[in-house]
C-alpha cells in the first residue's frame, strides 16, 4: 500500500511545453523527473532535451524569448519567491543576470520582446511598478504605483503593453490600462503613455490576456453576466467585441490561435473542463475532442493543432495533441491510477454547494473521511489527478472535497460571497457538505479529518476552533493562524488582496480580522493538530504560525508541527512524500478502526 502511493509522487510527471513565438520547435516545459521541479528545453526538430535549472529547491516560473535563443528563469532564495530574473542560452551555457541593475522583488509579470528587451512587472512594499530592460542598458521604470497589479503582455511589434491595475483600491477586482511605448527604438529615454482604460466598476473585475498575434487588440476576460466570459478590446479606438456563448455554462477563459483568427475557449464546469475554437469574425464555435475530465493547460499550435495536458481523478496527467498523439512523455513509470469521483449537491445557507467524493475501493461505509479543503481560496477542486486524494483512498479514507463559497467556476457572485466574513462563510459550506456525509452514512462522525493547505489550512484551523465538535483532527499545511500578524509579515500583494476581502486593514477593521482569525478561537479546539510549516514561506510567514503553536502549547492542546526548508510547499518530490507520510502517520495514530491505525478502546 505505501509503495504504492509513494509511486504516484514519484512517477514521472510534465507540464505544458509552451514555444517560442519565431521558433516554434523550440520548447520550454517543468518536470520532475530529476527528483526536483525543474525547466528543460526540447528541441522538437531534434528531439533534444535539456535541463535548464538546477537548484536545491526547484525552480517555477521561466519563458522563452520569442527568438527562442534565451530561457529565462525566476532566481529567489529557497522558496521565498523574492528574487531577480535570470536567463542562459536555449542551446546550454552559463546563467547571467537578465536585469542588472533591477533590484530583487516578488514577480509581477514578464514579457519577453523579439530584440532582447523585456518588460518586467515587481511587486515589492511600495507596490506595483513595470521596468524597461534592454541589453547594456540601465532599466527604466515605466510605471509605478502604491496598489497592487501585474504585468499582462506586450504586442508582437513592442508598441503597447498591458497591465492589470488596482489603482481605485481593490485588487481582488482589477482594471486594465494599455500603454504605448515611447523612446525605446532609438535607444532614448523611455517612457509610456496611456491610450486606453478599460474599468467595470466596483465588485467587477477586469483580467487582461494577450494582444492579438501580430496585432493591438487586447483579449480581456470580464464578469459582466455574473461570470467569467471573453471580450475583444481596441485600446486606441475603445471598441468591444464581447464573446457571447450563453449555450457554454460555467466560466470562459480564452487566448488566441498563433494566426489571430480564432479563440481557444477553455469552459470550466461543475469541477471540469472543455475546450472550443471559436471564431469572432462570423461567430462559429466547435468543440474540441477531450475526454472527461480536467484540461489543466492548453495551446494552440502553429501547425494548427491544439495541445493540452489532461487528467482525471482516476487516471494521471498526459500530454495530448488533437491528432490523438501523445506530444511529450516524461521518463520514468507512470503513476499508477486511482478512483473516480462521484458529484454531490448539498443545500448551504449560500446556496447549492457542489462537492467531489472518492471512495476507497475496499472496505464499507461509513468510512473514515477526509475533508480535503482547497486553498486560494479564489480556486476550485476538479475532477483531475492529486496523488494525495488517491494516497489517503489507498489508506482507506473516503475523501470529500468541497467548493465552497469563495470558489472559482461557479459565478462572480459566489467568489465574492466570502467579502467581510472571511473563512466563517466558507467553513459553512464545509459544514453542510458535513452534515450530508454523516448522514448519509457515508462517513463516521468519529473518525473525520479536516485537512488543507494554504488556504485550505487557514480554514483547517479555523474550522477546528469555531466548530471543534464536527471534527476528530485536523492537518494544516503552510496555514494562515494568526490573521493579524499573518498580514504584517506577508507579501504586499496579499496585504492588499486581504483589504480587499477584509474592507481594510487590521488597523481599519480590527473585528473582523479577529472573528476571521483561527487564534482567537485556539481555546475552544478539541481535536489533535498537525501543523506543516515552511521556514522561507511569503505567503503565511513562519512567525504567525510560531504564535498560534505557543497558544496550542499554553492551553494544553494536543498538537504536533513540521517545519520544512522551503517556501509555500516544495517542489522536491522526497519532501512532498515526506509530508504525506506525516499526515498519514498522524491521522492513523490518532484514529481508531482505520486499517493501520489504534485499535478501538486504545486511542
Amino acid at each position: 500500500m505505501g509503495e504504492r502511493w509513494q509511486d504516484r509522487f514519484r512517477a514521472g510527471r510534465i507540464s505544458l511545453p509552451s514555444w517560442a513565438r519565431e521558433a516554434p520547435d523550440r520548447s520550454l516545459y517543468r518536470s520532475n523527473s530529476s527528483g526536483t521541479w525543474e525547466l528543460y528545453t526540447w528541441d522538437r526538430a531534434t528531439g533534444e532535451h535539456r535541463q535548464a535549472t538546477a537548484r536545491a529547491q526547484g525552480t517555477e516560473l521561466g519563458a522563452l524569448d520569442p527568438s527562442g535563443a534565451w530561457v529565462w528563469w525566476f532566481d529567489d532564495t529557497d522558496g521565498d519567491e523574492f528574487g531577480v530574473w535570470r536567463r542562459r542560452p536555449f542551446t546550454g551555457g552559463s546563467d547571467t543576470e537578465a536585469a542588472p541593475g533591477l533590484p530583487p522583488s516578488y514577480s509581477a509579470g514578464l514579457a519577453l520582446g523579439a530584440d532582447g528587451g523585456a518588460l518586467i512587472g515587481r511587486s515589492t512594499d511600495e507596490g506595483f511598478s513595470v521596468h524597461l530592460c534592454r541589453p547594456g542598458l540601465p532599466p527604466a521604470e515605466l510605471y509605478a504605483h502604491r496598489q497592487e497589479g501585474y504585468l499582462a503582455s506586450w504586442s508582437d511589434d513592442g508598441a503597447l503593453f498591458a497591465i492589470a491595475h488596482s489603482e481605485h483600491g481593490d485588487s481582488r477586482h482589477t482594471a486594465v490600462r494599455v500603454y504605448r511605448l515611447h523612446g525605446a527604438e532609438a535607444g532614448g529615454e523611455p517612457r509610456a503613455e496611456a491610450v486606453g482604460d478599460l474599468w467595470d466598476g466596483p465588485g467587477r473585475a477586469l483580467y487582461p490576456g494577450h494582444f492579438s498575434p501580430g496585432g493591438r487588440t487586447l483579449l480581456v476576460l470580464h464578469e459582466r453576466r455574473g461570470r467569467v466570459e471573453p471580450l475583444l478590446w481596441d485600446p486606441a479606438t475603445g471598441e468591444e467585441q464581447e464573446v457571447r456563448l450563453d449555450d457554454l455554462p460555467g466560466e470562459l477563459s480564452a487566448d488566441w490561435t498563433p494566426d489571430g483568427k480564432q479563440l481557444l475557449i477553455v469552459q470550466e464546469h461543475r469541477a471540469r473542463s472543455r475546450l472550443h475554437l471559436h471564431a469572432p469574425d462570423g461567430g462559429r464555435t466547435e468543440p474540441v475532442d477531450t475526454p472527461p475530465g480536467l484540461v489543466s493547460a492548453a495551446a494552440a499550435r502553429p501547425d494548427g493543432t491544439v495541445e493540452y495536458s489532461w487528467s482525471s481523478s482516476r487516471l494521471p496527467p498526459v500530454i495530448r495533441n488533437t491528432r490523438g498523439e501523445t506530444v511529450l512523455t516524461p521518463p520514468g513509470s507512470a503513476a499508477p491510477p486511482s478512483v473516480p469521483v462521484r458529484d454531490v449537491d448539498v443545500e448551504g445557507p449560500g446556496g447549492a454547494v457542489h462537492a467531489l467524493v472518492s471512495e476507497p475501493e475496499a472496505g464499507t461505509a461509513p468510512y473514515p473521511t477526509v475533508f480535503l479543503v482547497h486553498g486560494g481560496p479564489e480556486a476550485q477542486d476538479t475532477d483531475a489527478f492529486f496523488s494525495d486524494v488517491a494516497a489517503w483512498v489507498d489508506h482507506g479514507f473516503a475523501v470529500v472535497r468541497v467548493n465552497y463559497r469563495g470558489s472559482t467556476g461557479y459565478g462572480s457572485a459566489w467568489r465574492n460571497a466570502i467579502e467581510r466574513r472571511v473563512g466563517l462563510t466558507e467553513l459553512e459550506d464545509i459544514s453542510a457538505v458535513r452534515d450530508w456525509a454523516v448522514d448519509s452514512g457515508l462517513a463516521d462522525p468519529s473518525r473525520l479529518v479536516l485537512e488543507g493547505a494554504s488556504w485550505g489550512g487557514y480554514l483547517t484551523l479555523l474550522g477546528l476552533g469555531a466548530r471543534p465538535d464536527d471534527w476528530s483532527l485536523g492537518i494544516a499545511a503552510v496555514p494562515i493562524a494568526d490573521y493579524t500578524a499573518a498580514y504584517a509579515d506577508e507579501m504586499e500583494a496579499l496585504r492588499a488582496f486581504d483589504r480587499s476581502m477584509f474592507g481594510g486593514s487590521p488597523d481599519e477593521v480590527p473585528e473582523l480580522y479577529r472573528a476571521s482569525s483561527p487564534l482567537t478561537y485556539a481555546a475552544d479546539v478539541k481535536a489533535p493538530v498537525l501543523i506543516l510549516a515552511g521556514e522561507n514561506d511569503p505567503r503565511c510567514p513562519i512567525r504567525q504560525i510560531e504564535n498560534y503553536v505557543d497558544r496550542l502549547r499554553e492551553l494544553g492542546k494536543p498538537h504536533e508541527v513540521y517545519r520544512f526548508d522551503a517556501g509555500h510547499g516544495s517542489f522536491v518530490v522526497e519532501e512532498r512524500i515526506r509530508h504525506m507520510a506525516a499526515e498519514l502517520d498522524f491521522a492513523l495514530r490518532n484514529l481508531a478502526g482505520v486499517p493501520g491505525g489504534p485499535t478501538p478502546g486504545t486511542a
